[in-house]
């Protein structure tokens, strides 16, 4: 009977989403040890590894040193649509498949992304402090109608966010490397994005070509006080060069979800920042979203383990030929 690891402790909290799928291909489920942190260090997931066929992921980092200490690790499945905690040259070296969870929380990256729009647009962090200190702040709020929304990629999640846009009465223009026709967004190139965008969003994937795409020159092309958010990778981003741009007053302000190093050290020069919104990598995450992605992880492996490989799942299909379980 295999044995399956689910690695993020706040999977299990949605188990009755995905036991089922085991238990009918008689698959034992293991956890982590109990702890306060969502992921497993290093440690906790050696551990954890010794006799499984496969993990259900998340940003635990899957590196060469672990799948030469587990050969016998079969899959690697995420509960998200980004893979860059995955060594994925080294998984398909070690004939690792590697999934992803496609369809299950592009629509709670979209409304996550709204919901730093909107507590940026009409000042809700601020003013909460502010009464919760006994003042009445009456800033002036932002409007989003007539204001042009900039989306840097046109996958599930920007494609999510076009109808949210539309709905503000908010023009939309987008980016993508790769030929789309997305109804509701005017496809322009990368400068012509940074220019025009009076609120710019990043859904690009994280890879070398797109890494630190968010650099000085870019935000000096960028209109004075636009507003950055990033609910996608915080690779995306070079930090010292956003916080030089919001320190010029270039910037008008950011909504980030994602950060280079997660937690972020004590003292990092963006919390000094009054016009920078931040939380904790939980975007794609809702209570919909997290057991839609597990059932979603749970299937892969499933169907991977019976011969039927998930296409649309499968990011090295280049593993298939000759692979065995």
């Amino acid at each position: 009977m295999p044995t399956v690891l689910v690695a993020p402790r706040e999977v299990a909290r949605f188990e009755p989403r995905y036991a089922d799928v085991f238990a009918a291909a008689g698959w034992t489920v293991s956890y982590p040890p109990p702890a306060d942190a969502n992921l497993p260090t290093r440690e906790e997931l050696f551990a954890s590894l010794v006799g499984v066929s496969a993990v259900i992921a998340g940003s635990e980092p899957y590196t060469a040193e672990l799948f030469a200490a587990f050969p016998q690790l079969r899959v690697v499945a995420r509960v998200g649509v980004g893979y860059d905690s995955v060594d994925v040259p080294a998984a398909t070296a070690a004939r690792v498949a590697v999934t992803v969870a496609p369809g299950t929380n592009h629509e709670s990256v979209a409304e996550h992304t709204f919901a730093l729009l909107l507590a940026f647009t009409r000042h809700i962090p601020v003013r909460n402090s502010l009464i919760h200190a006994g003042g009445w702040p009456r800033h002036f709020s932002l409007p989003l109608r007539g204001r042009t929304l900039g989306l840097a990629g046109l996958g599930r999640i920007g494609r999510a966010m076009v109808p949210r846009a539309a709905a503000f009465g908010m023009t939309v223009i987008g980016y993508d490397p790769l030929p789309a026709d997305v109804p509701g967004v005017e496809r322009v190139t990368f400068d012509e994005l940074l220019r025009r965008a009076d609120f710019l969003s990043l859904h690009l994937p994280l890879t070398p070509a797109t890494r630190q795409v968010m650099n000085a020159a870019a935000f000096e092309q960028m209109k004075p006080g636009a507003v950055l958010l990033n609910t996608s990778r915080g690779g995306l981003v070079c930090e010292p060069d956003l916080v030089a741009a919001l320190a010029s007053g270039r910037l008008g302000g950011a909504g980030l979800d994602v950060l280079e190093q997660e937690p972020p050290p004590a003292g990092h020069p963006l919390f000094a920042f009054d016009n920078v919104i931040l939380t904790p990598h939980a975007a794609g995450v809702d209570t919909q979203s997290l057991g839609d992605m597990a059932r979603s992880a749970a299937e892969a492996i499933v169907a991977i383990h019976q011969g039927n490989w998930p296409a649309e799942k499968v990011v090295n299909a280049d593993v298939r030929p000759g692979w065995a379980w």
